[in-house]
């Protein structure tokens, strides 16, 4: 398991400080915030320790105000229902004394029923796509050397993108706002379901805004715009492995009035859809966006 990958499931292991109550840290960053598939992540964990029964079918979540990396968060869990089939928890996740964050979390216990899903699209293996260091080579000259650094980072998700990334390839136009990422933990995880959940979890939410601003912005990063997460919606399906490549589908819908809605498939390497994402963030100009 890499350092990276370490550092992750450390995150994930939240303090208990008392019943239904929960610390998490941040990782030493220089950050303006905390990332939200962190938030996501850790409340999730913290929903799933007060559970005895059942694996989490799906999640509902708000961002509330940027998160502050400098000091922890605590995660305040209410046990509203334990049923027989389903429980449920809600999460708050407080920082300076204010909600930054909130989560409702739904648990099953599995049942038999009737089956059906999307196909999986047709996409090349993560084995043929190089990774991103390798993939950075021909183009290192275009970053000064701490964006080139930051970029060659060891991660604790590995990311393969099926095409050239928006951020290599930041020339202006209209491009369709769909992207195919093959994703996966950056080693081997231990067998836990929730633990799994969570990391991918925490990888659903690196890509997915991109897909909303990628017929309009020229980079991930690009200065003409405010760009944040709103809210964060996932439902699961099927057992995965966040530690096997899963092949992350894309789209996004609709963008208007500052916010872009994006959804997301993850399927198995055998096909089975796994996860679905739905997510709606700011996309708001603070610049013209015909400026250079």
């Amino acid at each position: 398991m890499g350092r990276a990958l370490d550092e992750l499931i450390e995150l994930l292991a939240l303090e208990q400080l008392e019943v239904n109550l929960f610390r998490g840290l941040s990782p030493d960053e220089d950050r303006q915030r905390v990332f939200g598939g962190q938030v996501a992540g850790q409340a999730l964990i913290a929903a799933g320790r007060t559970v005895d029964r059942g694996v989490v079918n799906s999640l509902h979540a708000y961002f509330l105000r940027p998160g502050d990396p400098l000091v922890p968060i605590v995660y305040e869990v209410d046990r509203l229902r334990d049923g027989k089939s389903f429980t449920t928890r809600r999460v708050v996740a407080i920082q300076h004394g204010r909600p930054i964050f909130n989560l409702s979390a739904s648990f099953h216990v599995e049942e038999w029923g009737p089956e059906h899903q999307y196909p999986m699209p047709d996409a090349p293996d993560p084995e043929t796509i190089l990774p991103t260091a390798e993939r950075l080579a021909p183009y290192a000259d275009r970053f000064p050397p701490d964006v080139l650094e930051w970029l060659r980072r060891e991660r604790p998700i590995e990311t393969r993108s099926v095409d050239l990334p928006r951020w290599l390839d930041p020339v202006p136009g209209v491009r369709v706002a769909e992207q195919f990422v093959w994703i996966r933990a950056n080693g081997e995880l231990p067998d836990d379901p929730l633990l799994h959940a969570c990391v991918v979890v925490y990888a659903s939410d690196l890509t997915l805004l991109d897909t909303a601003v990628m017929p309009h912005a020229r980079s991930w990063d690009d200065d003409r715009f405010m760009m944040a997460s709103l809210d964060h919606a996932m439902w699961f399906h099927r057992p995965f492995r966040a530690d096997d490549w899963l092949l992350y589908h894309q789209k996004s819908p609709s963008a208007q009035a500052a916010r872009g809605l994006s959804e997301g498939f993850i399927f198995r390497r055998d096909g089975a859809l796994a996860v679905t994402v739905i997510q709606e963030g700011l996309i708001r100009p603070i610049k013209p966006l015909d400026e250079d």
